[in-house]
């Protein structure tokens, strides 16, 4: 029998309605802190708040740092039967982007403007909306003493822009749950993702040469076997490119255009002075993939074939190219990996976010891929089945004069409540108890 009924869901989304201008205070409120990344380092006070709203929830929560200045926050609600009934985590990175010149916003980007049904600031869509809507349900759920059986977890995580992972954070301290939903920009669709991984490659040579020695390098009877690392990177350029021309004709995911999975050859760095030959390149690359792939498998398939390249060369086969993949920043480790993530639209509970936004809009909602990627990769790597659920259109996170809709805010929250409501008094399948022994964090 469902727990939240016709009477239940109408006291959830009446109340939310009620409660319009509370919901986009506290948008206001989070858009107040400027926690742009880069530079980052700047979340302390923002945290500071969130982590006081969901105790005065009655939230058991923990804060640590992940970088000094950058600290994620994690809050556990306590389920009336947690061992015998379903747990949630609600996610959410509070770092935004970069706001460019500011001159070229109507209004200053760390100030909300409510307009012609609009918010307008920096991290509205992008997603500090739909953290407000997840803190905003849970205290409605409260305030009507709607009581959840199963533990409620709500992520508060820092670096999501930048690569880097609070929510992998989270992970390896051992927070799970029995599903996750990253409240991240989706435009209210339930969706999956790509994956997305950097990379450096490199090739060095073991001697340095003059500028002046380059005729005998490349000349007959020169007899110097040396080479500009430069042009041979080019190619290792031209490599990647016929990798990924192969990549695009024998991959493919439904959901996804044709060629998504690509290879980017997007910063290269070289030489050390005009008067040498290049004696050292590195080249950065960025290489998306499906969701039905992980990166270990691309690192592997790279690896291999710029290695058949290299034995294709007399000099690179004995200077072979070096790979160094990913990284926890893209501040610090000038590297960033977000894992794929597929969703099961038969998962019990995709179906019942789905049941949730149907009663709240009167419609099915898409499931689908994003075409960008956010950190529910990660707790889809740790097992945990997720999906992605937000307010606000990607083309609005990010752009000069980010907005999101109100009505949009609302609706997102009226459904993530009734889904908490549902989710949360789910009683577990007996086989799923054991994963409840105290030692996981859900």
């Amino acid at each position: 029998m469902d727990f939240v009924t016709e009477e239940l869901a109408a006291r959830i989304t009446n109340e939310i309605e009620a409660r319009k201008d509370e919901l986009i205070q506290l948008v206001s409120k989070l858009v107040g802190y400027p926690t742009v990344s880069p530079p980052a380092r700047n979340s302390s006070k923002i945290q500071h708040y969130i982590n006081k709203y969901l105790m005065d929830l009655d939230f058991k929560t923990e804060r640590w740092e992940v970088y000094p200045g950058d600290s994620n926050v994690v809050g556990i609600l306590p389920g009336d039967s947690a061992e015998a009934y379903k747990s949630l985590i609600i996610n959410g990175h509070v770092d935004v982007a970069e706001v460019g010149d500011e001159s070229d916003w109507e209004t200053p980007p760390f100030v909300l403007r409510e307009e012609g049904g609009y918010l307008y600031g920096r991290g509205v869509a992008d997603m500090k909306g739909g953290l407000a809507g997840a803190l905003l349900a849970v205290k409605v759920l409260k305030d009507l003493n709607i009581p959840l059986k199963g533990n409620l977890q709500l992520q508060s995580v820092i670096g999501e822009e930048v690569g880097e992972a609070g929510t992998l954070d989270c992970t390896e301290r051992g927070y799970k749950a029995d599903f996750a939903v990253v409240v991240d920009t989706s435009d209210l669709h339930i969706e999956g993702q790509g994956g997305v991984i950097t990379g450096w490659i490199t090739i060095q040579s073991t001697e340095t040469y003059h500028d002046g020695l380059r005729r005998k390098m490349v000349h007959a009877g020169g007899g110097i076997h040396g080479a500009n690392a430069i042009e041979k990177m080019m190619k290792v350029i031209s490599g990647l490119q016929e990798l990924e021309r192969h990549w695009a004709i024998t991959k493919q995911y439904p959901g996804f255009a044709p060629g998504t999975n690509t290879i980017n050859p997007a910063v290269i760095e070289g030489g050390r002075h005009a008067a040498f030959v290049a004696d050292r390149c590195s080249l950065w690359v960025t290489v998306h993939f499906y969701p039905n792939e992980n990166y270990e498998q691309i690192i592997k398939e790279i690896e291999e074939h710029i290695h058949l390249v290299a034995q294709s060369d007399p000099w690179l086969r004995n200077h072979p190219p070096q790979f160094k993949w990913g990284g926890k920043s893209m501040i610090m480790d000038k590297g960033e990996v977000f894992p794929s993530l597929e969703i099961d639209p038969e998962h019990i509970g995709t179906r019942l976010l789905v049941k949730s936004y149907r009663n709240t809009l009167g419609k099915k909602p898409e499931i689908g891929m994003s075409t960008t990627v956010t950190d529910a990769g990660w707790l889809g790597r740790a097992g945990i089945p997720t999906v992605i659920f937000g307010p606000g259109k990607l083309e609005d996170a990010h752009a000069i004069n980010e907005k999101l809709e109100v009505q949009q805010l609302v609706d997102f929250t009226k459904t993530l409540a009734m889904f908490m409501a549902e989710w949360c008094n789910t009683q577990k399948e007996e086989k799923e108890w054991p994963f409840q022994n105290g030692s996981m964090k859900n």
